[in-house]
């Protein structure tokens, strides 16, 4: 029987599962071949969380094509939400087309209890930076972020319940339904029977920001504030990078937990699914609900970040590209999505900018290539289906579904 290609070797060690290479030199495979299983799995991604987290420190010395350190905070937010939504979308295969009402209402839920909206009460719990005599609800930036997620895992669920018993396309064109009421009501929601609960299109502001208190301040010397420390962009890339590698973890134990079984089980066959004893409808609500969750505290931490929220972020091209991004790393890959996320969110904000500056003194004429942006978008989408449709960093079980198995073998035979 052939052997699949992953478990060629080059050299009498080989093992399974790994490229012995011949260009790697021999005392160096040895030697990691020696280390522990955990070390040699975890090695890569604790370095590249180590580049990651001193980036701010050495990011001046770096060339201008790679982004600041503010960029980076709003690249982490779009990539932890594209995460959730893989969620949805990767794991569970349910197309959802109105991810961004989970944005705003994790923002507006920021935006509610963070700010001097409701001017008819004055509470204050765990706020920082901002003065004990101010209106309004002013509840710690930490604690609102939970609120927003259990916020938006409700509304996730209410939702997801009129989609369950639909498929495809229909279930796309619902989902795309609510997600364009919640933008049209976030932007007429100023008088509510009498009541300004959004304060229509201008959106509120400004909203406290996170920080750590003054007690933190003079014990250890964290800002007490972000907005008013002198390394604002710093302390929210890192607190921003923080919640993505929780929201990474959560993702990656759920997949491979009993739920995440369940979820690849119904976007694989769901009348399978269905027939081996998963119950359809409550493991579709896990997922709309735990996506949910995710995109409402990317939402509110982004709102705190631009210390407002507001109407004109809320809009239907944001689900797309939110999708793009889960569609170019790989549906249901998370190291996939966190590679597509960061690269097209990189093109959003600063990267097809400086394309368009080196192009245009290449030719001498202006270009404004960000004005074309979904369309460049469109065209890598479009390049990625036809020369690597599984994305960037295919998930495993996709990736064999694809190259192996799929000839004169089962995909049985060859993974055994």
């Amino acid at each position: 029987m052939k052997l699949p290609t992953r478990m060629r070797g080059s050299g009498p060690d080989a093992h399974p599962g790994e490229d012995t290479g011949g260009w790697v030199p021999a005392g160096v495979r040895e030697s990691w071949q020696q280390l522990p299983e955990p070390v040699r799995r975890l090695a890569l991604p604790l370095a590249l969380v180590a580049l990651a987290f001193f980036y701010p420190k050495y990011a001046e010395s770096l060339p201008g094509a790679f982004p600041g350190v503010g960029t980076l905070v709003i690249m982490i937010v779009y990539t932890m939400m594209a995460v959730g939504l893989n969620i949805v979308v990767g794991y569970a295969g349910l197309l959802d087309l109105g991810y961004v009402a989970f944005y705003a209402a994790g923002a507006y839920t920021a935006a509610w209890f963070a700010s001097l909206q409701f001017e008819q009460v004055s509470f204050h719990f765990g706020s920082v930076g901002i003065s004990q005599e101010a209106v309004g609800i002013h509840i710690s930036v930490w604690l609102i972020l939970l609120i927003a997620g259990a916020f938006t895992a409700i509304a996730g669920i209410l939702i997801g319940l009129p989609t369950l018993r639909l498929r495809g396309d229909y279930l796309a064109i619902v989902t795309l339904g609510f997600g364009e009421i919640i933008p049209q009501f976030v932007r007429n929601g100023d008088n509510i029977f009498g009541f300004d609960l959004t304060h229509g299109t201008f959106g509120i502001s400004p909203i406290d920001s996170p920080g750590f208190g003054t007690t933190l301040e003079d014990a250890i010397g964290v800002p007490a504030s972000f907005q008013q420390s002198f390394d604002r962009a710093q302390w929210f890339y890192w607190a921003a990078l923080a919640l993505l590698l929780v929201t990474v973890f959560c993702s990656v134990r759920l997949r491979d937990s009993r739920l995440g079984r369940a979820w690849i089980a119904i976007r694989e066959d769901e009348t399978a699914a269905a027939a081996m004893g998963i119950p359809l409808m409550r493991t579709k609500t896990w997922a709309y609900a735990i996506g949910a969750f995710f995109g409402g505290i990317a939402g509110a931490y982004y709102a705190t970040f631009k210390s407002g929220a507001f109407p004109s972020d809320f809009f239907f091209n944001f689900s797309v590209f939110l999708l793009c991004m889960v569609i170019l790393g790989g549906m249901g890959s998370v190291w996939g999505v966190v590679l597509g996320g960061l690269v097209l969110s990189y093109l959003d904000q600063e990267g097809l900018a400086k394309l368009g500056n080196s192009v245009s003194e290449v030719i001498g004429r202006q270009i404004d290539v960000p004005k074309y942006n979904f369309g460049v978008y469109g065209l890598i989408i479009v390049l990625m289906m036809l020369f690597r449709p599984t994305g960037l960093i295919p998930e495993r079980r996709r990736k064999k579904e694809l190259a192996e198995g799929v000839h004169d073998e089962s995909l049985y035979d060859a993974s055994a």
